[in-house]
């Protein structure tokens, strides 16, 4: 190490110019993935109290925000579904005229250059808000992957590039890649949310998708938020069941979790920037305590920064014109 005045950092950030030629990590808007909330019905673009700007939009108004979506740069967008009935099984789930196939075969048909996901998880399809089928009081693991797999069939059938189950429960990637494949949907890609915390921050998703657990909580399949060793452990055995993107879940308050995951494995990587972290930032910037615009920029660049190959907020389509007038893509 050389000594001052010779060694001298700041030469390196003297103007912008500079600082993007020597830029260690860069965001682009190809790296962002929209979620979008599909409702049953028509005509339907609904506000979400706890989530400002964030709608559930029924198929048929869902175009305008693709629209405004790819015109920014995004190429995928991450659909959840709000059934018009709710039973304690998750019936509505294997329906192959749902929101979300319906979504799925709109999109396809209107915008062939967009990666379609999908979120496989029961928990908004049952009386109960729980991600898996409930038995005696407790939600039971080996029976729901049944209904998983089937979910995740209908939108493969729909046209959906990727699923990605959410839900947590051991052995439902194995379930559901065996169950593409011998229906001929090798191609379709999983996307599994391999290591998914038990947080506070979800809080804003349950109201939006009106999926709250109606006894208990998720702590019996969502991790621990205390855990680091366990999300190896999760994570390679999602890679051995054939995962071909493994998700962090949520994003920052994790973000240690996603280095260690880059530094081990070679699977893509995705983190999720949830409603709690997004609800947060626009409270503060609408207060005035923040500079919303910047720390939209920061926070994206730092889960990045940490690994990520791909980011899924709600913030994608504002990110994306912010990127357009700045230095960092």
């Amino acid at each position: 190490m050389m000594a001052f005045p010779t060694d001298r950092p700041r030469r390196l950030r003297i103007n912008p110019s500079v600082r993007s030629l020597v830029r260690e990590n860069r965001l682009s808007p190809a790296q962002l993935v929209l979620p979008l909330f599909v409702t049953h019905g028509t005509g339907k673009t609904e506000p979400i109290p706890s989530m400002p700007d964030v709608f559930r939009h029924s198929v048929d108004r869902l175009q305008r925000i693709v629209d405004e979506a790819m015109s920014s740069g995004i190429k995928s967008v991450l659909l959840f579904g709000i059934p018009e009935t709710k039973d304690e099984v998750g019936t509505s789930a294997l329906d192959p005229g749902g929101p979300v196939p319906a979504a799925v075969r709109m999109l396809k048909k209107d915008f062939p250059g967009l990666v379609v996901m999908t979120d496989v998880c029961i928990d908004e399809y049952t009386t109960h808000g729980h991600c898996g089928l409930v038995r005696d009081n407790r939600v039971d693991n080996d029976s729901t992957l049944e209904c998983l797999s089937g979910m995740a069939l209908v939108h493969a059938q729909a046209g959906a590039d990727i699923v990605a189950p959410s839900d947590m429960m051991d052995g439902r990637v194995q379930a559901i890649r065996k169950r593409l494949d011998q229906k001929g949907f090798q191609d379709t890609l999983i996307l599994s949310y391999a290591v998914k915390y038990a947080s506070s921050f979800y809080g804003p998703f349950r109201d939006a998708m009106m999926s709250g657990p109606r006894f208990g909580d998720r702590s019996s399949y969502q991790m621990d938020p205390a855990n680091r060793r366990e999300a190896f452990r999760e994570a390679s055995l999602d890679i051995e069941e054939g995962a071909d993107i493994l998700m962090v879940k949520p994003a920052l308050p994790y973000l240690d979790i996603l280095r260690d995951l880059a530094n081990r494995h070679d699977l893509p990587l995705c983190a999720y920037q949830v409603s709690g972290e997004y609800s947060t930032l626009m409270a503060a910037g609408k207060e005035g305590w923040i500079d919303i615009d910047r720390a939209i920029l920061e926070t994206l660049t730092s889960i990045r920064r940490a690994g990520a190959s791909m980011i899924i907020t709600y913030f994608a389509i504002r990110a994306a014109r912010l990127l357009a007038q700045s230095d960092l893509t």
